[in-house]
């Protein structure tokens, strides 16, 4: 029988000095699927794509692509490989055909076969029109699906994205995920996604793995990782306080039927709350506290929510706080402009 997993990662860790990096994850990625690696900066993400696409060697643990191993017989999976990373690596002097024929010279396509790969790649992403303008000109979202499409000029079987939106303003980044399921859709191209962005990952993953201090804390779709966070006695509270402050959001911490409380600005709380009296006893503590209540709301269950219910921590908060050392894969250098 036909194995359907593309990649299967096996206790895969990674160690620099005495960092874990990447500590022990398992999963697999069916052909064909959309998976997400979902965390915050220095959770690993970005080491695991430089493990799978043998830029770097795991201190322990497996992982195959499409049955081969990835430091046996490294030069098999590269063959397989197109890599995104969240630099884009494109040529803004060259125009987009430049760009693309000068990278499929690298891969060493031949001549003809380059020709139509080129001319199918600029259909794919809606270029064809500006295929003799040069990507400098180009908006942002523009210059993003040149970048992805160059790393589909030696028609992978696998595409890694390492943060595919980073950067982009929100028309561009709508742009890049439609594409991307676009190019999942026509082509049937596995991929994998590295992402902080909570809407990336909701929208483009079949299935998600949330990453947090090298290790995944959970795997599952989107929908069900929601519903196993928030339970039948559950509820999400979106509360908004004219007069609140620094004491009333203590208090509120304090209740015994409170998961987590996150202050979104300098009036408005996220309540994560338990129990059938909870939300009565949200209100009878910010009144005992003369809080002027101006708006509640029971909200639906995010990712963010899945991710502070799983570590305790909101992303944002961590993203915010003092940035690790992040391990990212090695790129070619941008050219310096004006030699």
């Amino acid at each position: 029988m036909e194995n359907t997993n593309m990649i299967e990662v096996r206790n895969l860790s990674k160690y620099f000095k005495a960092l874990k990096a990447v500590d022990d994850i398992s999963f697999t990625v069916k052909k064909g699927e959309i998976f997400g690696l979902l965390g915050p900066n220095g959770a690993g993400k970005s080491t695991t794509l430089r493990i799978l696409s043998t830029l770097s060697r795991p201190t322990s643990g497996k992982a195959t692509i499409n049955g081969y191993d990835i430091v046996k017989n490294d030069n098999k999976v590269r063959e397989l490989l197109g890599i995104v990373s969240e630099k884009m690596i494109v040529y803004d002097r060259l125009t987009a055909k430049e760009n693309l024929w000068f990278f499929g010279c690298l891969y060493g396509i031949p001549k003809e076969k380059l020709n139509k790969r080129v001319a199918d790649l600029l259909e794919l992403a809606n270029l064809t029109p500006f295929k003799d303008k040069q990507v400098g000109t180009f908006s942002t979202g523009m210059r993003q699906r040149i970048n992805v499409i160059r790393a589909l000029l030696n028609d992978p079987q696998v595409l890694f994205l390492d943060e595919p939106t980073l950067g982009l303003d929100p028309q561009s980044s709508v742009e890049i995920r439609d594409f991307i399921k676009n190019l999942n859709k026509e082509k049937g191209t596995t991929l994998i996604i590295t992402t902080h962005m909570m809407v990336d990952a909701d929208i483009l993953c079949d299935r998600i793995a949330i990453v947090d201090h090298g290790k995944i804390i959970a795997l599952d779709t989107s929908a069900n990782l929601k519903r196993a966070t928030v339970g039948d006695n559950t509820l999400i509270i979106k509360l908004a306080i004219s007069n609140l402050t620094g004491e009333m959001v203590t208090k509120l911490k304090e209740l015994s039927c409170v998961d987590a409380v996150i202050q979104e600005n300098e009036m408005q709380l996220r309540v994560v709350v338990h129990g059938e009296n909870a939300f009565d006893e949200i209100l009878d503590t910010v009144r005992s506290m003369k809080g002027k209540i101006s708006s509640m709301e029971n909200l639906q269950p995010t990712l963010e929510d899945v991710f502070l219910h799983m570590t305790g921590r909101h992303v944002r908060d961590v993203l915010e706080a003092k940035a690790p050392q992040q391990m990212r894969p090695h790129g070619m250098r941008k050219p310096q402009r004006g030699r």
